[in-house]
């Protein structure tokens, strides 16, 4: 059985930059969760093109994009699913082409459908994974089954969606991974599920050396806890950057067709227009400072770049 996982949680990205200032000042080694370099999967119809994107230990990194995108690919060839056609991916800092079956104990993954046998309870899973990891701790998953309040005995197909979600995340929990991959397995979930998850991973999260990739195409989860986003397009990486420095460094204005007009080319990231005017994604340093700018969200801000007119 394939490893389950996913983490919720807002970090404040000065805080993880400081860890890491401190420890190399001090000596210590820090190593990049994972790294991704020139990264290509064609399939017939859809390219995953020059992918390249680095998660640094300690940190989560929203990959996000519509349905299609190529947000599942890229997991799957993150996790040996499928093979690469060029291109190379570290995992904690070993090549993942020669190590991936080794990896695999330190990674925890929830994908979108929990792949468990229907006749099994928890407790039976527990003990299938005992076999499974070589860091399973049971006394972890009975008390994250606790905490999840999930039924010890019920077979899992009457779970619901989202208990067998918390199912998924109890066993990625478990065997002390060090790396959790979430593939849109929020999709679905009620709000006070999420809720609950969000709590559960924060313990998980102040440990410096657990990192997460999370894609979803429901961009609000996102940017409630991570602290870098990646944006994927038809197979492009459009924007990887911290979520902080995005906010800083993207606004929102309403104006006229004239005001759009008379902006630098440059400054017009995206823009939409309507009855009322235009509004449009801008570059805050490319704009005069007479002009009113608004907070961008990263939701308006994946909507503007992708979908945005310019």
């Amino acid at each position: 059985l394939f490893p389950y996982t996913t983490l919720f949680r807002s970090k404040r990205t000065n805080q993880r930059r400081n860890y890491r200032n401190v420890s190399s000042q001090f000596g210590g080694i820090t190593m990049n969760a994972l790294e991704i370099k020139n990264l290509t999967k064609t399939y017939p119809g859809f390219k995953l093109d020059n992918l390249n994107l680095v998660l640094p230990s300690g940190c989560i990194m929203g990959l996000v994009g519509v349905n299609g995108a190529g947000k599942s690919t890229t997991i799957k060839l993150i996790l040996g699913m499928t093979a690469a056609d060029s291109g190379s991916i570290s995992i904690l800092g070993k090549d993942s082409r020669e190590n991936i079956s080794l990896l695999k104990q330190d990674i925890g993954v929830v994908p979108d459908e929990i792949g468990l046998p229907g006749c099994m309870t928890a407790v039976q899973t527990g003990k299938v994974m005992r076999a499974t990891f070589n860091n399973w701790d049971d006394s972890l998953y009975g008390e994250t089954l606790r905490k999840l309040n999930l039924p010890l005995d019920k077979p899992f197909k009457d779970f619901s969606r989202g208990m067998k979600m918390k199912l998924g995340i109890a066993v990625a929990l478990s065997h002390h991974p060090k790396l959790l991959i979430l593939d849109e397995a929020t999709s679905g979930l009620d709000p006070l599920v999420r809720d609950e998850v969000v709590d559960i991973f924060g313990e998980f999260t102040r440990d410096e050396n657990h990192s997460v990739l999370i894609s979803s195409h429901i961009v609000s989860d996102l940017e409630k806890i991570c602290d870098y986003i990646a944006f994927l397009d038809n197979g492009k990486l459009i924007l990887c950057d911290e979520k902080d420095a995005l906010l800083e460094r993207y606004g929102l204005i309403q104006c006229t067709k004239d005001e759009l007009n008379s902006l630098q080319p440059s400054a017009i990231i995206g823009s939409k227009s309507s009855p009322y005017g235009e509004k449009a994604l801008v570059l805050r340093e490319a704009l005069n400072r007479n002009m009113t700018v608004s907070p961008v969200s990263i939701e308006d801000l994946f909507i503007y770049m992708v979908k945005g007119e310019n």
